[in-house]
């Protein structure tokens, strides 16, 4: 080797050395620099973003809290209303309880039931709407008396439709003799539905 670089003239060193410095040069660059240099832009980055972090932790962190609060504010609220859900674990049970507290009111003003029907229940959440589609024949008090009933029932009862049918007799239209006036003169259909719990048969479950 040393044989071969005394043989080289002064120039061709000259050529041989800058060859060679600018190669250690390419490999200190691409070797040593480049991932040193992207390491310490990584670091870098990473401690600028940990502050960013810590304050998007620290957001959530309160969010939390006040979702929580939030879940147990209305988990107290629905506790609260339990006494107004309808009673049973089925909703045919639920269905029965509408049907007794709907009609027991028709029945303290002295209206008649005419028909019932049992609609299907609609899963709302957590709860089951129960409906029920009746018709109720009486006087107009008496009509008036039982849709306030139902309205400030301890049960939360909605009426969702009311459809109404007179019975009056028209002014000018003859009466037959001996006719009487008829007791009932007005007729109404109504759509009334409750609630229900739907997770009780899985907290008896539970409890077993």
């Amino acid at each position: 080797m040393s044989d071969f670089w005394h043989r080289l003239s002064r120039r061709e060193r000259a050529l041989v050395t800058l060859t060679l410095i600018i190669l250690g040069i390419f490999v200190v660059k691409y070797v040593i620099v480049t991932p040193f240099a992207s390491r310490r832009a990584w670091v870098k980055n990473q401690l600028e973003s940990q502050p960013q972090l810590l304050a998007t932790n620290l957001r959530y962190l309160g969010q939390k809290e006040l979702m929580l609060a939030g879940v147990a504010a209305a988990r107290t609220q629905i506790q609260a209303q339990e006494p107004k859900f309808l009673s049973g674990d089925t909703p045919s049970v639920s269905a029965s309880d509408l049907q007794e507290t709907v009609q027991g009111l028709a029945a303290r003003e002295g209206t008649q039931v005419i028909t019932t029907r049992v609609l299907n229940p609609e899963p709302v959440g957590s709860f089951s709407k129960i409906g029920i589609q009746l018709e109720i024949g009486g006087q107009i008090h008496q009509i008036v008396n039982v849709i306030k009933g139902i309205e400030s029932s301890p049960k939360l009862l909605v009426i969702d439709e009311i459809n109404v049918r007179s019975l009056f007799r028209p002014i000018g239209f003859p009466q037959p003799p001996g006719a009487q006036a008829p007791v009932q003169n007005l007729r109404i259909s109504l759509m009334v539905s409750g609630y229900a719990r739907t997770e009780a048969p899985a907290r008896a479950k539970e409890g077993s």
